[in-house]
């Protein structure tokens, strides 16, 4: 199965050995997409191990008539494995029992214990 992140790999080279724990995303942009993918099989423990534990909420709940189904980063600034801190802007396309729609979000992402994590928002837009 190709990765939902839209790497070209196969999920068990790209995202999964983020999600099973057995390496760390070396970017931001590596974590948005890692979190992208997270989204997509339904790893809520992996979403919540990559959220900042002064943001992270105590649970989430994932619709299950939603199907992530495409991922465009749009831009990054800092994240890199030199940074502490970085954005990515992304547009996560979805699908819906009411059709298509897409999430157009500027997130924070910060660098915790040397690894990186979701921190927050900065503008969301969502489109259906």
């Amino acid at each position: 199965m190709r990765c939902p992140c839209g790497s070209g790999e196969t999920y068990d080279n790209c995202c999964a050995p983020l999600h099973r724990g057995e390496s760390a995303a070396p970017t931001a942009e590596r974590l948005m997409r890692s979190r992208f993918s997270a989204f997509a099989v339904g790893d809520v423990g992996y979403l919540l191990a990559s959220w900042h534990p002064d943001t992270r909420p105590a649970t989430i709940r994932l619709d299950p008539d939603q199907r992530w189904t495409r991922l465009e980063v749009l831009a990054t600034t800092g994240g890199s494995p030199f940074h502490t801190d970085g954005t990515v802007e992304f547009r996560a396309h979805y699908r819906t029992p009411d059709g298509p729609g897409s999430l157009h979000e500027d997130s924070e992402f910060a660098r915790v214990d040397g690894r990186w994590v979701y921190t927050r928002p900065r503008r969301v837009a969502r489109r259906a």
